[in-house]
């Protein structure tokens, strides 16, 4: 199922995406250039929507990568409302909330500017959330893997601790961008699954299941703004050491 390490950096963005058949969101973090010339490694980190929506081939797909760390963010209602990795006692399995304060995107207001609305929600999670993100962060460093995180959409929450990890190892700002926009590839599949979900329900919200750059662009904008830096938010109120960023990086850097 995995391309050679010549291939994938030979591939196109969207080949990131690993097809599912219920899964719409499920991306390999590899192949991002970090300053210091070194590579991100394919196979070792990715991100997902929701894993519990796994079964039959989708299970087998989702075993044959070897993943051992599964590392959900949603809250427990969710998980309780709709379950956790299949069999999870076989994995590190690990439950990080950073979402303290729940709304509900298919309410949004139309009139709003939504990625101005949006980034104001993600600033919260990086406040209130600053125990679970330093947790979830820790756990991707000092595991051996392969890791997937997830919540459920594999958009906000996923794509926040995405940001904040390929930050750390030294990623552009460029790319950082790319890798949450392209979300937008699953949106119409993402939308599809809410209106099953809830026939009795009006999707109230045009952009729903929508996550352009500008979105992410205004999230660290902000940190920036209120830190100095995304890294400096990262080390002075999340309380990531050095230590960690470096165990982060030898773990998931490669020549």
């Amino acid at each position: 199922m995995e391309m050679d390490q010549e291939a994938r950096h030979a591939t196109p963005s969207a080949a990131r995406h690993i097809a599912f058949e219920r899964l719409h969101n499920f991306r390999d973090l590899g192949g991002y250039r970090a300053a210091d010339g070194r590579v991100v490694a394919w196979g070792r980190l990715y991100r997902a929507d929701s894993l519990g929506k796994l079964a039959g081939d989708d299970w087998k797909r989702f075993l044959d990568l070897g993943i051992r760390t599964v590392i959900d963010l949603r809250y427990p209602w969710e998980i309780d409302a709709k379950g956790r990795v299949p069999e999870a006692g076989r994995f590190t399995y690990a439950n990080f909330s950073i979402e303290h304060r729940p709304y509900d995107q298919a309410e949004i207001d139309p009139a709003l500017d939504p990625w101005r609305y949006l980034a104001d929600r993600f600033a919260e999670v990086a406040e209130d959330g600053a125990a679970e993100i330093r947790q979830a962060i820790e756990l991707i460093a000092e595991d051996p893997g392969p890791t997937v995180f997830h919540c459920t959409s594999g958009k906000d929450r996923t794509g926040l601790i995405a940001a904040l990890v390929l930050t750390l190892l030294g990623v552009g700002e460029e790319q950082i961008l790319a890798d949450f926009a392209l979300t937008e590839l699953a949106t119409d599949r993402l939308a599809a699954d809410w209106r099953a979900a809830h026939p009795d329900r009006t999707l109230n919200w045009p952009s729903y299941g929508r996550a352009p750059a500008k979105i992410m662009e205004l999230v660290l904008a902000d940190l920036t703004t209120r830190h100095g830096s995304v890294r400096a938010y990262l080390t002075d109120r999340v309380g990531i050491t050095e230590t960690t960023a470096t165990t982060l990086c030898t773990r998931l850097l490669t020549p």
